[in-house]
């Protein structure tokens, strides 16, 4: 593949802080033109699996190579498109979870789980029923919307262009912020590891899980904790609990925090994917610990604290306007940020292990879906068309036209001659 396919890895590797000389260990081959998009989605979806792909073996210190196949990369991307529980498909989004029109736009709402269901009801004094939460938003204008359906506890985000999400505040900070950061807090010496791998999963929906998930793949015992009140859906844990363990403690109850705290003292990593501070007035501190949290908007300005999901995050960003427009938003062909960040979770904290196998400390890294979208937009070459047109004047006016693919050193730049009017040359060779 070309330059444009490797160069994905490369800057992905190198957000991880890998050695760059690894990258050539990459393979790449499978059916192409998967997971069309305006955006460079499979460009996404390649180089965090060929990342995570690269971090798994330069950890168990294998030679490669890495082979990434595109085929599997864009069914993994779609894994739950592909599930199926004894013959039956799962429901991807509940009937409230969907894009509605306000007054002055579009918003997006997420329902799947029952208490953000209720949270958004309660917002809008609706009834249980898409036309009673249809009639509310539209009385509604879009970020006003937004504002109370997140002050009772749920989920919906107002469409923004590209230009609007970049000029508002949380914007300028994911914008000035790294796509991922890492950090070593303290001199902790390295940890000895008799068994397996230990990996507490803290995380729900597709990101957190997929990372989870392909640890557990790679020969980590990974046990995920969820509250006994909100138990996760059951098919996203058919989806992305697979090789996983799971486990329901009420982290309120003394004995249940007992329990776990015995259970992160002997863990080597700890993935969160609980909104930002949600989890603060627990101690999930331990030194040597591999700490990898997880977030929608990021742990910081004035959407620090917000819950949110892919598809809220593609409708905030621009990206939704991108994929359709303003007027008639549309999405990504995969959930790509979510499982794109869920790869590129598992190459940080496989990183993170190597280094610490060396150096020791105790490690932290932090990931967001929309740094992960801010990163898609702007760091990936994106298909423009304007820079395979050309423009000429001639009998036929101003006209603008698709520029020859035929390319080599020392060939024409482009052709002599506009078209002339039809019929009109003398029927004779040029120098005749």
């Amino acid at each position: 593949m070309d330059n444009t396919v490797r160069s994905g890895t490369e800057l992905l590797w190198s957000a991880l802080g890998g050695d760059p000389a690894l990258v050539d260990r990459v393979e790449y081959g499978g059916t192409s033109g998967l997971l069309p998009a305006r955006l460079p989605v499979m460009d996404l979806a390649r180089a965090s699996v060929a990342a995570c792909s690269l971090a798994a073996v330069e950890h168990a210190g294998l030679p490669g190579p890495v082979r990434v196949d595109d085929g599997a990369v864009a069914t993994a991307f779609v894994s739950e498109r592909h599930l199926r529980v004894d013959g039956r498909a799962p429901v991807s989004f509940a009937p409230l979870s969907r894009f509605w029109r306000a007054a002055d736009g579009w918003v997006r709402t997420h329902a799947n789980y029952p208490h953000h269901k209720a949270s958004l009801l309660a917002a809008l004094d609706a009834s249980d029923s898409v036309e009673a939460v249809a009639a509310a938003i539209g009385e509604r204008k879009a970020v006003e919307v937004e504002t109370a359906v997140y002050a009772a506890g749920g989920l919906a985000v107002a469409l923004r262009t590209p230009d609007e999400w970049a000029a508002s505040e949380q914007g300028r900070q994911v914008a000035g912020r790294p796509l991922l950061t890492r950090e070593r807090l303290d001199d902790a010496p390295p940890r000895r590891r008799t068994g397996p791998l230990r990996v507490l999963d803290l995380t729900r929906v597709i990101a957190g899980p997929v990372a989870t998930r392909t640890l557990a793949l790679l020969g980590a015992d990974v046990l995920r904790i969820d509250p006994p009140h909100r138990p996760e859906l059951p098919d996203q844990h058919a989806d992305t609990d697979v090789g996983k363990r799971t486990a329901a403690l009420d982290l309120d109850r003394p004995s249940d925090r007992r329990t776990f705290g015995e259970l992160l003292d002997s863990a080597d990593v700890l993935v969160t994917g609980y909104r930002p501070g949600a989890l603060d007035r627990f101690d999930l501190h331990r030194p040597g610990l591999v700490t990898a949290r997880l977030s929608a908007w990021g742990d910081y300005g004035p959407w620090g604290e917000r819950r949110g999901f892919d598809s809220l995050v593609q409708v905030a960003t621009g990206i939704a306007a991108v994929e359709g427009s303003a007027a008639e938003p549309g999405a990504l062909p995969a959930q790509a940020l979510d499982h794109g960040t869920g790869y590129l979770l598992a190459a940080a904290v496989l990183r993170a292990l190597t280094e610490q196998d060396r150096d020791g400390g105790t490690r932290l890294v932090r990931l967001a879906l929309a740094q992960t979208g801010h990163w898609l937009t702007h760091a990936l070459p994106r298909y423009e068309p304007g820079r395979y047109l050309g423009e000429s004047e001639g009998p036929l006016g101003r006209l603008r036209y698709a520029l020859s693919p035929v390319s080599y050193e020392g060939g024409p730049a482009g052709w002599s001659r506009a078209p002339g009017l039809a019929g009109a040359d003398a029927p004779e060779w040029v120098g005749a």
